[in-house]
């Protein structure tokens, strides 16, 4: 049977734009459509701009620090237009650039919301288009809870285009999205307090780092609300939101940013017309070649459940578009030691098993931790320390997790991340010579188990 293209994808996300180019490169006849953001969330609201407004809420502690220095500066003000200006510009020429690779890769780029229409055509903007496979990479999308006053709220789309800064804020969630924005509000200024329902926030992270995080933040004046949920918003006369907690607390701020987590988008995608099942949490079934049930459908991406990672994201559009037009490239997508940051202030890396992890998977292990002040603190009164821990395999030496919580952690843990693929050892790291005075030189030199 012939059709209009060899290759239809249904959203210009990373994935997306990733399998679309490459398959476009291996010679495959390929169509996009995107009805929102051309890059997806991480371009436009999500990793990007984010790490932005994360650079921008450091400077605060920067301009302290820069005294202690022999700086004489002063922060007159902080002006958050200017801040979500620059943003956009910076989002516009991204935006540019992709359309820009999709279209030299010769794909054929379709401005507007593609609908499923059987196995093997979608249709966008009236007009059908037959294809030998789809891709769906259409992501994910802020999931807000059914409470009284839902609709004053902000979620992580709508918060990178605020008119202005929130004098006061209540910032709902214990993920990365909650912490990381309690983080920016609070550095740019805002009165910020976090919320969340469970006992500590950053489920599935090492404890020790959670922990640490939580006292660090603490020692910044943030606000934690911890065993705390969200009963109803009222808005008030003043425009002030009214909080009332499920224990009958209340707070007055002036935004509530929800991070909650998010759904799978998959509105009006036409799901009803193919045999494309979903699992129990609603999100798109794939098999580890990411087909669905029917056939000639994939799914990669935030939509299937996975590791809601960018990077991961990349991966598996990689991996789409080798096997099915450069057989004798295929690799599957290795899952396992895949490295993660979130970008709180201070920051948290990680890459490989937490201590809980390593124990409940049955190994008997070794800790090493260490906790220190930076030195770059050490001629200001900032009391911020760097929290380091490697976990190790006591049977063969290898080292199982390592984890961060400090400055530019992300960046550290990118090049350590490299080495537990590699299989390293407690011994490779200890015959490693460190970069003296580093913070990083702290992984190759801890030498004492802990208790």
């Amino acid at each position: 049977m012939s059709y209009d293209f060899d290759l239809f994808v249904i959203g210009a996300g990373s994935g997306g734009v990733r399998a679309a180019r490459f398959a476009a490169s291996f010679g495959a006849r390929v169509a996009v459509a995107e009805s929102r953001y051309l890059g997806g969330t991480c371009v436009n609201v999500g990793c990007v701009p984010k790490k932005l407004m994360v650079y921008a809420a450091h400077f605060h502690d920067d301009f302290q620090l820069s005294r202690s220095f022999g700086w004489d500066v002063e922060a007159k003000s902080f002006d958050w237009s200017t801040l979500i200006r620059n943003k956009n510009t910076e989002i516009e020429r991204l935006n540019a650039i992709y359309e820009k690779l999709l279209l030299n890769s010769g794909v054929t780029l379709l401005n507007g919301h593609a609908k499923l229409i059987d196995a093997h055509t979608v249709e966008v903007n009236e007009r059908q288009y037959s294809a030998e496979h789809i891709l769906i990479a259409v992501g994910g999308w802020p999931q807000v809870p059914d409470i009284p006053g839902r609709e004053h709220v902000t979620d992580s789309n709508q918060v990178f285009f605020l008119p202005e800064q929130p004098k006061r804020v209540l910032v709902v969630g214990g993920g990365y999205i909650a912490v990381e924005f309690a983080s920016v509000f609070h550095g740019l200024g805002s009165q910020t307090q976090l919320a969340y329902r469970g006992d500590l926030f950053l489920r599935g992270f090492d404890q020790d780092v959670r922990e640490h995080l939580q006292q660090e933040l603490l020692k910044k004046d943030m606000t934690l609300r911890f065993n705390c949920d969200v009963q109803s918003i009222d808005k008030q006369a003043d425009k002030s939101l009214l909080i009332t907690f499920k224990d009958g607390q209340t707070t007055e701020v002036d935004c509530v940013f929800y991070a909650t987590g998010r759904r799978p988008m998959l509105d009006n995608l036409g799901l009803e017309n193919v045999n494309v099942k979903l699992d129990k949490q609603g999100y798109i079934a794939v098999n580890e070649l990411y087909q669905t049930s029917e056939s000639s459908i994939l799914a990669i991406g935030d939509v299937t459940g996975g590791m809601q990672l960018t990077p991961v994201a990349l991966a598996e559009g990689m991996a789409v578009a080798r096997r099915l037009f450069r057989k004798e490239e295929y690799r599957p997508v290795d899952y396992n030691l895949i490295p993660t940051a979130v970008f709180s202030l201070p920051n948290i890396a990680t890459v490989g098993l937490s201590e809980e992890q390593a124990r409940a998977d049955g190994f008997a292990v070794q800790i090493f931790k260490s906790s220190f002040r930076p030195m770059k603190l050490s001629l200001s009164e900032q009391q911020e320390r760097i929290f380091m821990k490697l976990i190790v395999d006591e049977k063969t030496d290898r080292v199982l997790g390592c984890h961060m919580v400090g400055p530019d952690a992300g960046e550290l843990m990118q090049g350590i991340a490299v080495a537990l693929k590699a299989g390293a050892t407690k011994q490779v790291f200890d015959d490693t010579i460190g970069i003296h005075p580093t913070a990083a030189e702290e992984f190759v030199t801890m030498r004492t188990p802990s208790a």
